[in-house]
Parts: structure tokens; C-alpha cells; sequence
């Protein structure tokens, strides 16, 4: 980019002042600080608040009741899904077990000679002195023992769940927060133990007013919408590798905005659920957008415009309409003015159409920032 400068002169005097001035002085060029217009891609941006959120959260809580045995991760630990996480004691679940157990056996062994019995008075040589209804009720003994051999087995099952249920396994891998219970007391089923966050990946929530909506489904249309998350000033960018992942099916009437969701990869455990951050989506890109510094924008009671240096030394009034704020110190000329046009960023109050202007060294805030 081309740059000329110039110290600025005058400041905050009115045009019109500006412009007798500028007649009195006759020919005299006005010092001023001009800047090409350049030609660069200019990203279109939303920015919004959001909050951080896991992207999934469990709290692990006790399905069997006993006494706790041993916590066996470290608070802060991450953690793999199924790694143990605590243990209650085992012995009461293991006596149903065995109770269970037993009773088959024991019922298994009725049910072998109630069969035996039956087959006994079913052979020729039995049955002509075994009566229809014996043999009815040898059928139902069996049909008795049968019911209660699976009974039986049905509570082994069930206590076997308890079992298992007394070693507590992270049912997600994840981030253990702080337990809520120690070593040594009675928990009951239901007793919260500790909570395991997800945060990678993570979720990103914020609000979007209702008149940028079909900007972002149109976006989503063109393909993913990448977002970055930046700390709370706009200072630096926190991580750039998100993506919008959905946007709500309703818009909120009491706001007049729509909630989105971000998810980032989140690797670096740069975010934190319950974190507040700054949202940027970059929706599209506008090719060779001409870019000038803010400030060479001056506003007008019905338009905007800037002063255009001439071939000649002198400067032109041309109305621009402007476009995207590229960042604080730039912004886009959707109208009314060329790449490699020179327009004036200092000494605009000293200048009307026509004024006769000179050009000097630039001074370090009025030099365009990098791309």
C-alpha cells in the first residue's frame, strides 16, 4: 500500500471555519495525510457473547447402597470411560448372590427327581398302577420346580448387577471435578459422588439477533461456518478451529434473537466450561473489497464521504457508502471509491472541493496495519 502523510493541522475545527480559512488563505496547500485505497479480501463477521459449556456432563451417583471402600481417582484427574472410580462394599450383594445360588441348587435337585419320578410312572411297567392324577401332579411339580429354578436365577442376575454395581466405572471419559463424599461413609443409592465434564470436544452458546438469521442459514447452505472464540477484550483469539454446529428452531420473543451452538476441538483445553467468551463467525468472504482507515470516513447530515486526492494537488468530495468493518481501525467501501485511489485520513477539517494540498511523512498512527 502506497502511503503518503502528513502532520494534522487544525483538528476539530468545523468545515465551514474550514473553509473560509482555507479561501483566505488563497492558494496555500493544506497539509494533510493521504492513504491508498487498498484492494484485499474483507471477511464478514458476527460477533457475539457466549458462554462455554461441556459438551456432555454426568454426575456419577451410587446405584447400590454400603459403605464406601476407596475413592480411586485424584479431583481435577482426567479420566478414561471405564476406569474405576470408586468402590462400595461388596458382601451384601455377594450373600444374595450366594442365597440365590443355593436355592437353585437346592430346587434343581427337586426338580431332578420330580422328573425322575414322572418318568418312573410313565413306563409301561408303572403305569398301570400310577393314577391320571398322580401324573398330574408329578407334571405340575415339575412345572413348580421348573418356575422356581428360574426364579432362582433370575435373582443371581439381579444380584450380580448389584455386584457390579459396587465397582462405579466413568461411564465418559472426561474431567473429574471435586467428589462429594469420602472414604468410610454409608452411601445410599442415588448418592452423588462427583461430576465428569467433557470438554473435548466443547460447546460454545450465544444469541444472535433475529435480523442476522437468514445471513447465517445462508452461510450454513455454502457449507461450515468457522468460528473462533476470543478472550473478553478482543485481544487475541483463544482457539480458531470451531465450527456453527446448530442453530435453535425458534426465535426467542422476548429478545428477538436466536440461539447457536459452537463446538471446538478444544485440545489445548483452552476453554472451560462456564467461561464467557467473544464469538466470531466468519460467514462468507468478500474478494478485492476496498479498504480504508476509518477515519478518512467523514460523516455528513445525509451521507457519508471521503476527500479524494487529485492528479492535480487538490482534493474531490466523493460520497462512498460503506460496508464491513474489517477491524477497529479499517472498513470496506461497498461504493464510491477505487483501489489505489489516495483519500485524506488527517487535516479533512481544513479542506473543502478544490483545496490545493501538500504531502509529507507519515506519522506511526495513521500507518495501515498489516493484512
Amino acid at each position: 500500500m502506497a502511503v503518503v502523510a502528513v502532520t494534522l493541522a487544525a483538528a476539530g475545527r468545523g468545515q465551514g471555519e474550514a473553509a473560509t480559512e482555507a479561501a483566505d488563505e488563497g492558494d496555500t496547500p493544506v497539509p494533510v495525510t493521504v492513504i491508498e485505497a487498498e484492494s484485499r479480501s474483507v471477511p464478514v463477521n458476527l460477533t457475539a457473547l457466549g458462554t462455554v459449556s461441556a459438551l456432555n456432563t454426568v454426575v456419577v451417583s451410587a446405584q447400590v447402597g454400603g459403605r464406601l471402600l476407596s475413592i480411586d481417582f485424584r479431583e481435577g484427574q482426567e479420566v478414561a470411560k471405564g476406569d474405576l472410580l470408586a468402590r462400595i462394599d461388596p458382601r451384601s450383594a455377594q450373600a444374595r448372590y450366594d442365597e440365590a445360588a443355593a436355592a437353585r441348587r437346592q430346587n434343581q435337585a427337586l426338580l431332578a427327581t420330580a422328573r425322575a419320578n414322572f418318568r418312573r410312572s410313565s413306563t409301561p411297567e408303572y403305569s398301570q398302577y400310577v393314577s391320571r392324577s398322580d401324573l398330574d401332579v408329578q407334571r405340575n411339580q415339575i412345572s413348580q420346580y421348573e418356575g422356581a429354578v428360574a426364579a432362582n436365577e433370575a435373582a443371581m442376575r439381579a444380584a450380580e448387577v448389584q455386584l457390579q454395581y459396587t465397582r462405579i466405572t466413568a461411564p465418559i471419559s472426561g474431567i473429574a471435578g471435586i467428589r462429594n463424599v469420602d472414604v468410610g461413609n454409608v452411601v445410599g443409592e442415588g448418592t452423588a459422588l462427583v461430576t465428569l465434564t467433557q470438554v473435548r470436544p466443547v460447546h460454545v452458546l450465544f444469541n444472535l439477533p433475529e435480523r442476522q438469521l437468514q445471513d447465517v442459514r445462508e452461510a450454513q447452505r455454502a457449507g461450515a461456518v468457522p468460528v473462533a472464540a476470543l478472550d473478553r477484550n478482543d485481544s487475541h483469539a483463544l482457539t480458531v478451529d470451531g465450527r456453527l454446529e446448530v442453530v435453535d428452531n425458534q426465535i426467542s420473543a422476548d429478545s428477538g434473537t436466536f440461539r447457536a451452538r459452537a463446538v471446538f476441538e478444544n485440545q489445548d483445553d483452552a476453554l472451560w466450561p462456564g467461561q464467557f467468551v467473544n464469538v466470531r463467525l466468519r460467514l462468507r468472504t468478500i474478494d478485492r473489497g476496498v479498504v480504508v482507515p476509518i477515519q478518512s470516513v467523514m460523516r455528513g447530515t445525509d451521507n457519508e464521504y471521503v476527500y479524494v486526492m487529485q492528479p492535480d494537488d487538490t482534493v474531490a468530495i466523493r460520497p462512498v457508502r460503506t460496508g464491513i468493518e474489517v477491524d477497529d481501525s479499517r472498513i470496506q467501501i461497498a461504493e464510491g471509491l477505487k483501489a489505489g485511489e489516495r483519500v485524506v485520513v488527517e487535516g479533512q477539517f481544513r479542506l473543502k472541493a478544490g483545496s490545493k494540498v501538500t504531502a509529507v511523512a507519515p506519522t506511526t498512527a495513521t500507518e495501515p496495519a498489516a493484512p
